[in-house]
């Protein structure tokens, strides 16, 4: 088994009276894409600037493939790629000229430009225009492109597809896939859990400093035990007025559709009912507990993972 690329351990940082995370752990692995959610305040970019190195932690431990960040160590900064949620660039510098100059700052070298801009979703005659006639997806893009230079071991995502239309945020989750299956270590930062719902390995929330949740959204819907919804469309001509299921409400939504919340447990034996005469049932569909709901329920307390 492969040490982790990313170890915190009772983390903690203070700034004067203030606690800005208090007492995290967490492992990140090679190969994992990782959601880290929270509300703004809730210490998100204050674990990312400690796995950064930016800032050194008031108790605990970080580690980042094995070193601590914050003492410098070139070698890893390195292999570390960094996107902040507001990228701000020199405007009067191209595309091109941007790229060379973090390249530069990286040791790295950058030979495939070309090829960098493509995966990003830039047009090559973008990369010879000043970055002060991009617009703000062009500048995310670009964002990007710097914090894949030098290919990465660990990636450090804040609000990545702020800024990008639908096409350009599909883009940029199948080159996060591409990277994962390669063994990037990809950590997103984000509001937008709906689109992360699908595409991340385990999700850690994080409220007023603190992990409140961390695992699979498999692993976390077992912890809330959230209803799951149901949703039965009956054939026409069934002769039937409502879905078999036992002691389960149905309540009628549209004409011959109906829908019920049944408890994670009783989700079996209603749908074994419900099929029961598959001639019956026009359409069935059956909706896991979001992501969405998923954050409300560990943000209201309730199966907080202490």
């Amino acid at each position: 088994m492969t040490a982790p690329t990313v170890t915190l351990s009772s983390v903690a940082k203070r700034y004067g009276r203030i606690e800005a995370v208090k007492d995290v752990s967490f492992e990140l692995e090679q190969g994992q894409t990782v959601a880290l959610v929270g509300h703004n305040g809730a210490g998100k970019t204050t674990l990312i600037k400690l796995m950064l190195g930016l800032i050194r932690p008031t108790q605990g431990t970080v580690q980042v493939l094995g070193k601590d960040p914050a003492r410098g160590d070139f070698a890893v900064r390195q292999r570390l790629g960094y996107l902040p949620e507001s990228v701000s660039f020199h405007m009067a510098l191209t595309g091109r000229e941007t790229l060379a100059f973090y390249a530069r700052l990286k040791r790295v070298d950058v030979s495939d430009m070309a090829g960098l801009f493509e995966r990003v979703g830039l047009a090559p005659a973008a990369a010879d225009r000043p970055v002060r006639t991009y617009s703000k997806g062009m500048r995310q893009r670009l964002g990007l492109a710097q914090a894949l230079l030098g290919a990465p071991r660990v990636l450090l995502l804040d609000e990545p597809t702020s800024g990008l239309d639908p096409a350009l945020r599909r883009n940029f989750y199948e080159l996060v896939s591409g990277l994962r299956s390669a063994g990037t270590t990809i950590l997103l930062s984000s509001h937008a859990l709906t689109e992360l719902e699908d595409r991340t390995d385990r999700v850690i929330i994080v409220n007023e400093g603190v992990t409140i949740a961390d695992g699979t959204l498999e692993k976390l819907r077992g912890i809330a035990r959230l209803p799951t919804r149901i949703s039965v469309t009956l054939a026409d001509g069934a002769g039937i007025t409502a879905p078999s299921g036992g002691q389960v409400a149905w309540k009628a939504v549209r004409d011959r559709t109906f829908e019920a919340e049944v408890a994670p447990e009783n989700k079996i034996s209603i749908l074994r009912d419900v099929t029961t005469d598959p001639a019956a049932v026009a359409a069935l569909h059956v909706v896991e507990p979001t992501l969405d709901e998923l954050y409300a329920h560990f943000l209201g307390g309730r199966g907080m993972m202490r």
